[in-house]
């Protein structure tokens, strides 16, 4: 690609802007580690109440 089609400028004092809103992506962070805390919870409790059940039989 030639630089000429790129259409791009470097002009000086400017500040590239980022193209990650970084509060959003966070927050989605935050929300599925809690969802993963909860589901390993889930089947920790589930795989604890197999083994109960399990040892009644016996």
């Amino acid at each position: 690609i030639d630089v000429d089609e790129m259409n791009s400028r470097i002009i000086q004092g400017y500040l590239e802007a980022s193209n990650v809103q970084v509060v959003d992506e966070m927050v989605k962070m935050i929300t599925a580690q809690r969802a993963y805390e909860i589901n390993s919870k889930t089947i920790q409790t589930s795989d604890e109440m197999l083994q109960l059940i399990n040892n009644l039989k016996r």
